[in-house]
């Protein structure tokens, strides 16, 4: 039960307490001590604010109702019997500060009825209000209804302090007493519990082991249970012991590779069956040794050498630093070297060219394993230093056209004294138009054999190695060695040129650009690809002619003309044939051949304005025939007489009307197309119509005129064109009937035309007044008048078709021919052009008729 409960027991128990064995001598008592007559609180002693339940204080002045068998007087104490197994409660004594070794004594019991354990009683020293560490004193089970006496042995020093407390803890039986009485503390030391001088502290650099050594002082104390109290209550056993004498022994206590964290306060305890002894704490100090925090910094650097900065201000960990040090290493290798160093600089000397190292700084404090861990690496390499040698003679292993494979030794380290280099084979050679061309390439240094490739043939080329690093240069003497012959190029485009003749080509061209090699000849194949005249082959093998190699032309005969020939030339060396160039050359087309005339009459009907002749078609050659056309040539008594089988033909179109005006000798009077003349047909010259464009007037009776007929074969930009004579018209002699002049009849045509325009415009006045005036007879009438206008103009072309007899069969056949009353394709021509006719007089009886033709309309004029 609690303290409050325990008060009415408590007194009623005091009238029969017990004599106390200290009694007599409370008095004596120095600070820290107490008899608790008047309670703990008068002693300055206090309850701990966190811990299960309170020590009962029990007073001789007041009655309790422990069992009888209880001691009489004033104590603490705690009935296990109200508490819950494990719970505690303590007892804090006042601070004290004693200087040196001193004793504290006290009176326990633990009681029960039954015999059975009551709990455990526990002393505990807190040092400098630190943390609680396990007791260093403890009784457990029952002892009996006596009082016994128990002795705390404390070494503790100025300026520490120190608490003790007393702990009490039930147990598991929950049975019984566990009480105190009669604390004291004296100023000498105890008899019977061992006293510890004074614990130094220990400092150790991390990693090392640490070690205690406790010194204490009292008779047969080496038999006493010792260890090592760490403050936040580890304990560490103890190691070795060691008898100084009979009334000194020493404990040792060692702590395995400490660390940082086990950097705290100790103390030595030791315990017997009448009381403990307890030194004072000693700490253990642990060094972390120091280690820079950044890496050394680099100066300098050569071949063979690197210079740095150790850069060993700024440290992790303790110092002092009584010594520095710079370890190195390959790092590709294992072994390292380590040298001493007494300057802020280092410079390490003998290394390898081109060598990658790793440099760090360690330092070192005093003490066992005072060396730290090595710093943060620096890793650098050395430059390279120049190669050794140039590299020996290059070995031509191959030779092509194109490429030629080089040997030469292995390069190691010891030849190129870097790593990092490059081997690289340069080149020039020079070829002809004054061309040339140099240039380097990198190879692969682990590859045995090496390739130089694109170069041309047949070619001188110089070849050097090189071999360089970072920091020099050397180069191989200069190999010439000639590439192969290969197949030549193409013979150059531009340099084709083809002349066209209508049954022969020439053809020359150019040696090739590259002609890789010597040309031996020029293989020329040709055929035939498409052809202007339908009735050429042009499916068929091709052909082949060769040359010698000093041969650039060729002259190609027995061809088509006006056909397209498709030519592939291509030059030769020891090596083969190169690629062919293609050029397309057509022959000129041929004139149309027509048919023989010489000897032959094509006249077939002559009349005074008229000739009928009989047309052949021609024999096409090369291209087909584009058109026919007939020429009149009016013939003059001073001309000179042309001959028609070796005569230039008429290249140069002229209309009768262009002839008139411009004096020409001659004029076209009729084209016709090919198609109009698959077979021999007659043709009348003269009969007043028009041929594509050409009018074919009359003839004058008393002039003579030579017919020529001429085929023409046009494609492109090319024409030529055949002609014959074939037939003449001799001038009339004698008076024909009176067929005016085409010439002579312009300005009395232009008269009739102008009356024609104005009779006209009389009828057009005069219907629309009809029309007005007479509606609804209209129409009747316009019939009646054009019943009558189209029988007089009936009359009138029957006589003119009378006239006309005998004009050519080919009227019918050409749909493009019009007669001279045809106002729909008859071309426009001016009624004021003096050289357009524009009236035909014809005879009939009684009277004479004037026909007069525009481009809108015709009207039959007569007059007596």
């Amino acid at each position: 039960m609690d303290a409050a409960a325990a008060l009415p027991v408590l007194a009623a128990l005091s009238l029969a307490a017990p004599w106390s064995p200290l009694g007599s001598a409370r008095g004596q008592f120095s600070a820290g001590g107490c008899t608790f007559d008047d309670g703990p609180g008068a002693c300055d002693y206090h309850q701990d604010l966190y811990d299960d339940f309170e020590w009962v204080h029990v007073s001789a002045q007041e009655p309790h109702y422990l069992p009888p068998e209880m001691p009489q007087g004033s104590y603490m104490i705690v009935d296990s019997s109200d508490h819950d197994p494990g719970e505690k409660a303590r007892l804090q004594l006042p601070t004290m500060k004693e200087n040196d070794t001193h004793c504290i004594d006290f009176s326990y019991l633990l009681y029960s009825q039954k015999g059975l354990n009551p709990g455990t009683l526990n002393i505990l020293v807190r040092v400098n209000k630190g943390p609680l560490a396990n007791p260093i004193w403890n009784v457990t089970g029952f002892t009996g209804r006596d009082w016994l006496r128990a002795e705390l042995a404390v070494s503790t020093f100025w300026p520490n302090e120190y608490q003790v407390i007393f702990e009490a803890e039930v147990s598991g039986g929950r049975s019984g007493y566990i009480a105190i009485d009669d604390i004291q503390v004296l100023s000498y030391p105890c008899d019977k519990s061992p006293h510890f001088l004074r614990l130094g502290d220990v400092e150790v650099n991390a990693g090392q082991n640490a070690t205690f050594q406790c010194i204490a002082t009292g008779r047969d104390a080496v038999h006493n249970k010792l260890w090592l109290q760490r403050r936040n209550g580890e304990d560490i056993p103890v190691a070795q012991t060691k008898n100084i004498n009979h009334r000194r022994f020493a404990a040792s206590f060692r702590l395995q590779e400490v660390t940082k964290t086990d950097q705290d306060l100790y103390r030595c305890v030791t315990q017997s069956e009448r009381g403990s002894g307890v030194s004072n704490f000693a700490q253990l100090i642990v060094r972390e040794p120091p280690r820079p925090i950044a890496p050394p910094q680099l100066l300098g650097v050569g071949p063979t050498y690197l210079l740095i900065q150790l850069n060993a201000n700024s440290i992790i960990g303790d110092g002092p630093i009584i010594l520095k040090e710079v370890e190195y290493r390959m790092t590709s290798g294992s072994w390292t070297e380590t040298h001493a160093v007494n300057a802020p600089t280092y410079k390490l000397w003998h290394l390898d060219p081109d060598t990658e190292y790793e440099i760090r700084v360690l330092l070192t404090r005093p003490g066992e394993g005072g060396t730290g861990l090595p710093g943060p690496p620096l890793i650098t390499r050395t430059k390279c230093a120049e190669p050794m040698r140039t590299p020996k003679t290059l070995k031509i292993a191959e030779i092509q056209a194109r490429r030629i494979a080089v040997d030469w030794e292995s390069l190691g380290y010891n030849i190129t004294r870097c790593h990092t280099f490059n081997v690289t084979i340069c080149y020039h050679y020079f070829r002809g138009h004054n061309e040339s061309k140099a240039d380097c390439l990198d190879m692969d240094p682990k590859a045995p054999q090496h390739v130089v490739n694109h170069l041309p043939p047949y070619t001188n080329v110089s070849l050097k190695m090189i071999l360089t690093n970072p920091e020099g240069r050397k180069e191989s003497e200069e190999t010439i060695i000639q590439t192969d012959e290969d197949v030549p190029g193409p013979v150059p485009v531009n340099s084709l040129q083809g002349t066209s003749f209508e049954n022969k080509i020439f053809l020359n061209w150019k040696e090739p650009l590259d002609p890789n090699g010597v040309i031996t000849q020029y293989e020329v194949s040709y055929s035939s690809i498409r052809s202007f005249d339908p009735a050429v082959p042009v499916a068929g093998p091709p052909q082949t002619v060769s040359n010698l190699w000093n041969s650039t032309h060729h002259v190609f005969m027995h061809l088509h003309p006006g056909t397209t020939y498709q030519f592939f030339i291509r030059a030769s060396t020891v090596k083969g044939f190169g690629p062919a160039t293609a050029i397309n050359v057509t022959t000129n087309i041929s004139a149309p051949t027509l048919p023989d005339y010489e000897g032959v009459d094509a006249s077939l009907n002559e009349t005074a304005t008229t000739i009928t002749v009989l047309l052949r078609p021609a024999q096409a050659k090369g291209a087909p025939i584009s058109a026919y056309q007939i020429v009149v040539e009016e013939l003059h008594p001073h001309r000179t007489k042309r001959e028609a089988g070796a005569m230039e033909c008429y290249q140069v179109p002229v209309t009768y009307q262009s002839a008139l005006s411009g004096g020409a000798p001659y004029y076209f009077a009729a084209e016709l197309p090919p198609g109009n003349l698959p077979e021999p047909a007659p043709f009348t010259v003269g009969d007043n119509r028009t041929y594509q464009g050409f009018w074919n007037p009359p003839l004058a009776p008393r002039k003579g005129y030579n017919i020529y007929f001429q085929a023409m074969s046009s494609v492109e930009k090319e024409t030529k064109t055949q002609c014959v004579r074939i037939a003449t018209k001799a001038a009339a002699t004698e008076e024909p009937e009176v067929i005016p002049d085409p010439a002579k009849q312009t300005d009395r045509v232009v008269k009739i035309a102008g009356i024609s325009a104005g009779i006209l415009v009389f009828i057009l006045l005069l219907l629309v007044v009809i029309l007005i005036v007479k509606k609804s007879k209209l129409a009747k009438k316009r019939k009646d008048a054009m019943g009558n206008t189209r029988q007089e103009m009936t009359h009138m072309v029957n006589a003119m078709d009378r006239s006309y007899a005998d004009q050519s069969t080919l009227h019918a056949e050409d749909p493009l021919s019009i007669t001279f009353m045809d106002q729909h394709n008859f071309s426009p021509r001016l009624p004021n052009d003096p050289l357009v006719p524009t009236a035909v007089l014809v005879p009939i009886t009684g009277r004479k008729n004037v026909y007069h033709g525009d481009n809108n309309s015709f009207f039959a004029i007569s007059y007596l």
